[in-house]
């Protein structure tokens, strides 16, 4: 904790009534981007703390994931900002290539065009007039949710400096040999025209069909199964195991290919299963990447019979269909032939499409541009294994080395228009030419550049330096690379993180680009179910934010976020931290109209309360553990810490006890007072990361300062006080056992008892007064009875319940409910005592049983004692 250097205002400070976040959360947004806050200087002597945004696509709105994801990385930066920290959240923005240029070529067919309509460099200026107009709407939806993001730092991954940075990678890896262009299998996308990398590929369950053909004649007859029938046109050769006797006099034979006229080769590969299936398979080396390897095996042909749109191109009756059309005709002629054996429809299988458009992608044999990804993906697996990068939690770091030691090349070209062109020169004769960013293009007749683009993951792989200024070697570089930590989703393993350790390690020499990789999971609705707009369960977060407040939907967010795994949320849910964000607002409002204060030095031990001493104790203990889940990335439990310190012993217990000291006046309401200020100004900011926009409003409020922005992160003094922890524990103790019983009597929670408390010779004592404001217990009076007694933490309390229930009624209710009880336990413990029973029924069954038994029996004692409670007349 921290302490106070500026005078409280003279005057009381007032709060309204309600706390209403539409009305404040705006306002103290662009306060605090006006005043600089979020910025960050090289200049600066403090330590750096560096993240950087996941740049989300210009073409996006802030979905949950989103909002989860930034509230995660917004409460660390905050709080390493109030830690001294010269803190630098890089925003920015992804170019998108394959969703933008989708999305512009929407528009242009509401106009009748195309974008070959209008060219190549016509097209990319409409795509930056969209950016323009339409693009980019995420970022005013990321200040609707208070992100701390050094805004005048903002990128796109084509503006000039990250499109140097593109071109002198390249380059530089051209050169090394790590780059090259290939004539290699790759997924195809029909619709968008463009190569697919594989970790864009979504794989789903299709119905189909699958269908087993004859090939060969007479004794040179095989049977081949395949749900794409459309491909066998592109055989050009059966594959059989080396070691399957059944087919080895057919081995390095040709046989009749139906429906055509050429014979194809019977190949022997060990890659053939041949417990599956026949354990022959067709080989469509053009179209498949299991034939493609075979084919390069045994030196095959590959014939591409599907062209760029997946349209039929063998000349014959099949020419110019839709490959789904040329399927089902080809299975008719094949049929009419004789040549069907069997046909399962529909036949289940996982079929690859585009993450984008979700068209059924095609594989495909095409000349691309590649990345060689072996020394890159050795480093990559290295850095970690070497303490380097932490990966966490610790458990997703083998899920991490299975993919970079398994990593195949990577496909970087894409058959776009929109994006980093390839800076590659193609000459007259054949020549290639890699021209970096401060090198002229070759000149003279024929000289052509690349049409290709880069996948948009070649250039988000160098964000974390790009955004600083390399290639230049500039001060933001020197001072915030490498970052501190990288806070991702567990899907973005292979997709991003991967990629930037490749790039980060290699262009700066050695040094990797985070740290550490703190893996969140995914947000799911409340029963746990994918969110997804088909199934209807998707939740924009701004219609929550709208209802309850940002505030609201970031506390939920991070009280879900356990390490690496997914995070349900409900409405329910966030109308519950909405509840929370109201509690300490009325809370705070109480303690300021009752004089709660930060001026001044805290008092002495000597000089406080019981109260005030668990209360210090406590808070000291919860900035520890909050710094400890900090530390190890525990947002669930750090929010949970945070929101039971604050509603549970805060406001519901220590507010309660001290209301006898504030309402008696005097010195002692002035030292409660002075401590409720502190646990206020502590609380306050400790919940700010995550809750920013109603701390905001209420500490500057307690303690007329500037902003809880810029305010000092508590630190733990190392007070404790285990005595007076244990004092107010029993103080707890004789209430919730004395309201217990009220409730079991069917009292009201504000209906006034007389009672008798026997607290001599305990350390109750001095707290009589604030026993019986909580528990609602009237001074016993000339005409007190005692018709119950409670035995409580070494005291008694006895309770005059005359007149304040119907007993007879209640009597009658008790009985019923014994009777229930008696009964259960009855039957419990008959099938308990029965042999055969216990022989026969499972485990999980017969423990069911018990836990009826011991229910039944704590219902007997429970009811029992409340009939013996009840006053005899």
């Amino acid at each position: 904790m921290t302490e106070n250097t500026q005078q409280q205002p003279a005057s009381t400070p007032e709060l309204p009534t309600q706390y209403a976040p539409a009305e404040v959360e705006g306002t103290l947004y662009e306060r605090w981007v006006g005043r600089g806050y979020f910025e960050a200087d090289a200049k600066s002597e403090k330590t750096p703390y560096t993240v950087v945004i996941p740049p989300p696509n210009v073409t996006g709105s802030l979905h949950m994931g989103h909002a989860f994801e930034h509230t995660l990385i917004d409460a660390l930066t905050r709080r390493k900002r109030m830690q001294g920290y010269e803190t630098l959240w890089q925003p920015g923005m992804d170019h998108a290539g394959i969703a933008t240029q989708n999305v512009v070529e929407r528009e242009l067919a509401k106009e009748g065009k195309s974008r070959h309509d209008l060219g190549r460099e016509a097209f990319v200026d409409r795509v930056w007039q969209w950016k323009a107009e339409s693009g980019g709407q995420i970022q005013g939806q990321m200040r609707r949710l208070g992100e701390g993001v050094a805004w005048s730092r903002d990128r796109f991954t084509m503006d000039e400096g990250l499109s140097r940075a593109v071109r002198s990678v390249f380059k530089k890896m051209y050169d090394d040999g790590l780059i090259y262009r290939a004539e290699r299998i790759i997924n195809w996308c029909p619709r968008c025209l463009t190569a697919i990398s594989d970790i864009e590929v979504d794989y789903q369950d299709d119905d189909g069909e699958l269908v087993s053909l004859k090939y060969g004649e007479g004794d040179e007859t095989l049977v081949v199964a395949t749900t794409r029938a459309e491909t066998m046109l592109g055989d050009t050769a059966v594959a059989v195991h080396p070691d399957d006797e059944r087919y080895a006099h057919l081995i390095g034979k040709r046989i009749k290919l139906p429906l055509t006229d050429r014979s194809i080769p019977v190949v022997a590969d060990t890659h053939v299963d041949p417990e599956f299936g026949t354990g022959a398979v067709k080989v469509t080396p053009a179209h498949d990447p299991n034939d493609f390897a075979i084919g390069q095996r045994h030196g095959l042909e590959s014939i591409e019979v599907l062209d760029e749109r997946g349209i039929i191109t063998v000349h014959g009756p099949f020419q110019g269909l839709d490959r789904f059309e040329a399927r089902s005709a080809i299975v008719a002629a094949l049929r009419a032939e004789g040549r069907i054996v069997a046909e399962k429809r529909p036949y289940t299988h996982s079929v690859g499409h585009c993450s984008r458009c979700r068209t059924t992608l095609e594989p495909r044999v095409s000349l691309q541009w590649w990345v060689k990804v072996e020394p890159l993906a050795k480093a990559a697996g290295d850095a970690v294994r070497e303490g380097k990068v932490a990966i966490h939690p610790a458990d997703m770091t083998q899920r991490y080395y299975d993919w970079v030691d398994n990593m195949h090349d990577w496909c970087i070209s894409r058959q776009l228009w929109w994006g980093h062109r390839i800076p590659v020169w193609h000459g007259p004769n054949g020549e290639m030419v890699a021209v970096g960013p401060d090198e002229e293009p070759p000149a003279g007749e024929g000289w052509e550049q690349d049409p290709d683009v880069l996948d948009t993951w070649f250039s988000s792989g160098l964000w974390p330096f790009s955004t600083l200024g390399w290639p230049e070697q500039t001060p933001d570089l020197e001072k915030f690379y490498s970052t501190d930590v990288l806070v991702t989703g567990y899907d973005l393993m292979f997709f991003w993180v991967a990629r930037m350790m490749m790039f980060g390690l290699y262009a700066m020499d050695g040094e990797p680009p985070f740290r550490t990789v703190a893996f969140h999971g995914m947000v799911r609705d409340e029963f746990g179910k994918k969110m997804s707009k088909s199934a209807g369960n998707t939740v924009n977060p701004l219609d929550w934010m709208d209802t309850y407040g940002s505030d609201a939907v970031r506390f939920t967010l991070a009280r879900g976020a356990n390490p690496g795994t997914d995070v349900p949320i409900g409405e329910d849910w966030v109308q519950a931290s909405r509840n929370f964000a109201n509690k300490i607002w009325n809370a705070t409002r109480f303690a300021l109209m009752n004089g709660a204060t930060v001026e001044g030095e805290l008092p002495a031990a000597e000089e406080l309360s019981a109260a005030d001493r668990w209360i210090l104790s406590r808070l000291n203990k919860t900035v520890a553990d909050v710094d400890a889940f900090y530390d190890d990335y525990q947002f669930a439990k750090l929010s949970d810490a945070l929101y039971h310190f604050a509603w549970d012993e805060v406001f519901d217990w220590y507010v309660e006890l001290s209301k006898t000291t504030y309402f008696a006046g005097g010195d002692q309401a002035k030292v409660s007072a002075r401590v409720l200020g502190e646990v206020l100004d502590v609380s306050l900011r400790l919940l700010h990361p995550v809750m920013p926009f109603v701390t905001e409003a209420l500490w500057t409020t307690l303690t007329g300062r500037e902003s809880v922005v810029v305010a000092d992160w508590p630190a733990d003094s190392g007070f404790r006080d285990e005595a007076a922890e244990r004092e107010i524990e029993l103080v707890q103790r004789v209430v919730t056992e004395v309201r217990r019983f009220r409730s079991d009597q069917g009292l009201q929670p504000g209906q006034k008892v007389p009672a008798r408390l026997d607290l001599a010779g305990t350390s109750l004592a001095p707290h009589e007064a604030a026993i019986r404001q909580l528990l609602r217990l009237q001074p016993e009076g000339d005409s007190f009875s005692a018709t119950a007694t409670l035995p409580v933490a070494g005291a008694s309390v006895a309770l005059d319940l005359s007149g304040t229930i119907d007993v007879a009624a209640e009597r009658k209710r008790l009985a019923k409910d014994l009777a229930v009880a008696e009964k259960e336990k009855a039957q419990a413990e008959a099938k308990l005592g029965n042999e055969a029973f216990l022989a026969k029924a499972p485990d999980q069954v017969v423990d069911k049983i018990r836990g009826r038994l011991a229910s039944a029996e704590a219902d007997i004692a429970r009811i029992t004692n409340q009939l013996a409670a009840l006053p005899t007349a």
